[in-house]
């Protein structure tokens, strides 16, 4: 449908704010926003829609007219001088010989980079077939690119663990945090003794990237704990068929499916649970981990998810292993219901403090100023900073 439509292919012009400008950049990211008809609802299924939508509208607020494409356009040749280059992954290497070194470059990096996410996830793949004898074939890895080598500087999704992943480049990262579509009303009524043996798995996408069939392997050994699993499960049906029975004929775990965040069943679902579950290889910086600990749940984690959980709310796995799955959902459940009330309030108050739109958009600005006024100073000082 996209390919019908020639999504991939347009080119949007946004104006600056303040009139004509002789300042000009190149934005590619998520096209889509630019292409709805004015006071439609901008898609909530991911957080790059909206955050592609800022991002574009403040370049255009600080003085630039934009030239918007999406990232994946692979026909967009620069006809005009750019003053700034904004793009995720693809165009950057394409893209920076003809945008020649009086463009300033800049990579917004909301992945780990391919060098690591992709061994990561077939490490995964390995370790399950060995594990199990289950054969699976990698799921949406990353195009090896040569973005982080082109660009100026970064701006960056994620904790330390996603910035290492570019460190080898030299290049200077600024990490910004991922947004989180709605605000929920913390649940001060949840009865903890009832949600401290329930947990929840909660990803899209890449199943065993985000560590699935860990988290059902490890609650099918534990019968007195429950876990609900929301994600597409469906749209892996290798996956699918070889975990059916963990999936559909395991008393203590139920599959939902796909869960929508802003409907009243997630809220309901959450207001049941203790903990997600989420032994991610590889992030930029989860956004449903961050839509979990914004409903008040805790959250086990590995690292590499990319948001710095902090035992005050939550449990970094040492590793991600059957065992050390099934030792924290344990210890969390033994743990009295006040004091698991008062960590779902501190994973709540750190949501609301650090994963919000307002806070995105304050530090995606912010930190645009800054790599300005750093790289390109006559530039800055010719905008509206």
């Amino acid at each position: 449908l996209r390919k019908l439509r020639g999504i991939d292919e347009k080119v949007v012009r946004l104006p600056a704010a303040g009139g004509p400008t002789p300042a000009r950049a190149l934005f590619s990211y998520i096209v889509d926003p630019f292409l709805l008809p004015p006071g439609a609802e901008l898609p909530h299924s991911h957080t790059h829609f909206w955050e592609s939508w800022t991002m574009a509208r403040t370049l255009c607020a600080l003085g630039f007219e934009v030239d918007a494409i999406h990232w994946t356009n692979r026909t967009f040749a620069p006809r005009e001088r750019y003053d700034l280059f904004v793009d995720v992954r693809l165009n950057l290497e394409r893209l920076a010989p003809a945008l020649g070194p009086d463009c300033l470059k800049v990579l917004h990096a909301e992945t780990g980079h391919p060098s690591f996410y992709n061994p990561a996830q077939r490490a995964r793949l390995a370790a399950l077939e060995a594990r199990r004898g289950i054969r699976l074939a990698p799921f949406k890895t990353l195009a090896e690119n040569r973005a982080i080598e082109n660009a100026d500087c970064a701006t960056i999704l994620g904790n330390e663990r996603t910035q290492a992943t570019y460190r080898f480049a030299g290049k200077p990262l600024y990490p910004v945090p991922i947004s989180q579509p709605v605000l929920y009303p913390f649940p001060g009524d949840k009865d903890f003794e009832a949600a401290r043996r329930r947990f929840l798995w909660f990803g899209s996408g890449g199943l065993v990237h985000k560590g699935l069939d860990l988290v059902l392997d490890a609650f099918a050994g534990l019968p007195d704990l429950h876990l609900t699993v929301c994600g597409p499960v469906e749209r892996e049906r290798a996956f699918e068929s070889a975990y059916a029975r963990e999936l559909y004929r395991t008393p203590n775990i139920r599959t939902v499916g796909w869960i929508d965040v802003l409907g009243p069943d997630f809220l309901a679902l959450a207001r049941q649970t203790l903990a997600l579950v989420y032994p991610s290889c590889s992030e930029g910086q989860n956004g449903g981990t961050v839509t979990c600990l914004h409903a008040g749940l805790l959250a086990v984690v590995t690292p590499e998810v990319g948001v710095d959980v902090d035992e005050a709310f939550g449990v970094v796995l040492p590793e991600a292993s059957i065992e050390a799955i099934r030792a924290a959902a344990l210890a969390l459940s033994r743990r009295a219901p006040a004091e698991l009330a008062a960590m779902a309030r501190r994973a709540w108050d750190f949501a609301r403090a650090h994963h919000t739109r307002a806070r995105f958009a304050a530090e995606y600005r912010r930190t645009l100023v800054e790599i300005l006024e750093r790289f390109r100073p006559e530039l800055a000082r010719r905008l509206t900073l």
